[in-house]
């Protein structure tokens, strides 16, 4: 209330709905996980790619959406994302350092997203200032994609939610090419560095051909492999064969099953107890799970 005669202040303005009312959990990592990135600036494709059958989607501000864009594809409408989102979305934003990355920042918080995904992480610095500018509970996936942050991706898995792997940038980074004997030790480092880390198993990079399906399940199965938790998609077609891509084949679901009945019920408890620390009997349950779920 102001006194009688003083000039009222100025109104205040009433905070934006947020695009999203709730954000999806994403489920227990039982699986892979495979995100598909739609750019920003086809709003249009937005609700077709949350039921396309990836595990989330990525609304991608950065490497999809030319510089005179980037402020206007901040500008999403309502009607362009599902009331209720089957799958968590995220938001990739432009890197840090560059123009549109603060804005971007403010927007996915008050946007109500699952978190984001931030390209070309370089230091722990960067994920704790954006940790805490983002909203309570919203995830930071983080892309190692130059030389720099790749020397420090122990550091940065432990600082981020879940790591993913830029190898397009990273091999112009080092001038060296994108063939799976030079992203051998660097994909095999990401493994390494997400199991010290204590997080999920990250996630492969793209693969660049959305039409060659074999291509796609090879590239996913030499992933899986490797030890990556998932994949990062560019097209709904990658969908199916990534995720076949992940899946055990039928020779080690066989073995496995084999494996769990032969240890189930013929051991004295102490023995059980004991081979059920081996890592071959682990190894059997896991393929197991993975077999009975699908996957």
């Amino acid at each position: 209330m102001t006194a009688r005669g003083a000039p009222a202040g100025p109104r205040a303005r009433k905070a934006p709905e947020p695009l999203l009312s709730a954000r999806v959990e994403a489920a227990p990592a039982s699986g892979p996980f495979l995100p598909l990135f739609v750019s920003a600036d086809r709003p249009d494709l937005f609700a077709g790619a949350c039921k396309a059958g990836a595990d989330a989607v990525v609304i991608d501000f950065e490497d999809s959406v030319p510089p005179e864009s980037k402020a206007l594809v901040r500008r999403i409408p309502q009607s362009a994302l599902p009331a209720e989102p089957p799958v968590p979305i995220y938001l990739r934003l432009n890197a840090p350092g560059t123009p549109w990355y603060r804005d971007d920042v403010a927007f996915a918080r008050g946007a109500g997203f699952e978190g984001v995904v931030l390209p070309k992480v370089e230091s722990v610095a960067q994920l704790a200032a954006l940790r805490e500018a983002l909203g309570e509970g919203q995830r930071i996936i983080a892309l190692i994609e130059t030389v720099l942050g790749l020397a420090r991706v122990e550091e940065i898995a432990c600082a981020a939610d879940r790591i993913a792997f830029g190898s397009l940038d990273l091999c112009e980074d080092l001038g060296c090419a994108h063939t799976r004997t030079a992203l051998l030790p660097l994909r095999s480092r990401m493994v390494q560095a997400a199991r010290l880390a204590g997080r999920p198993a990250p996630l492969d990079g793209v693969t660049v051909s959305v039409v060659e399906a074999a291509l796609i399940r090879d590239e996913a199965m030499h992933a899986s492999e490797l030890g990556f938790g998932g994949k990062c998609l560019i097209h709904p077609r990658q969908i199916a064969p990534a995720r076949e891509g992940f899946r055990a084949e039928q020779p080690d679901l066989d073995w496995a099953r084999n494996v769990v009945a032969a240890e189930t019920g013929r051991l004295s408890a102490a023995d059980e107890a004991a081979l059920g620390q081996s890592p071959v009997v682990a190894r059997a349950r896991r393929v197991h799970h993975r077999g009975k779920a699908g996957l």
